[in-house]
């Protein structure tokens, strides 16, 4: 049995990334976030240059380093996109497997009503 035996190269994981670390969306949207809090900072900041960019940096390092890194192994559009259809097609589950005996009664309803008041 002769078999052939297939090397696979130390960077084959860093195709469409950027600096092979950063996946080329998810730096997008680093750039999409980072931008207006930029602008924010450098327009409405009332302070020295030394001290808007002390602010600004301490603003854009998380927001800007959060957005490269994503959520759960995507992207913050992509992640946002799911948990967004989750929240409107979720569904509250009322039967799980059994059925309590006086849940059809009315009585047990007014009882329970009696005992509150």
């Amino acid at each position: 049995m002769d078999s052939e035996t297939y090397y696979i190269p130390a960077n084959y994981t860093d195709a469409g990334k950027l600096f092979g670390l950063f996946e080329i969306r998810n730096t997008i949207e680093a750039v999409l976030v980072g931008l207006p809090i930029l602008c924010f900072c450098a327009a409405f900041l009332p302070l020295e240059l030394t001290w808007k960019i002390i602010v600004s940096l301490f603003l854009l390092v998380p927001a800007v380093g959060f957005a490269l890194i994503g959520l759960k192994d995507d992207s913050l559009t992509r992640y946002l996109r799911t948990w967004w259809t989750w929240r409107r097609h979720r569904r509250v589950m009322t039967y799980r497997g059994e059925v309590n005996e006086h849940e059809f009664e009315r009585t047990y309803l007014r009882r329970r009503r009696d005992r509150r008041q």
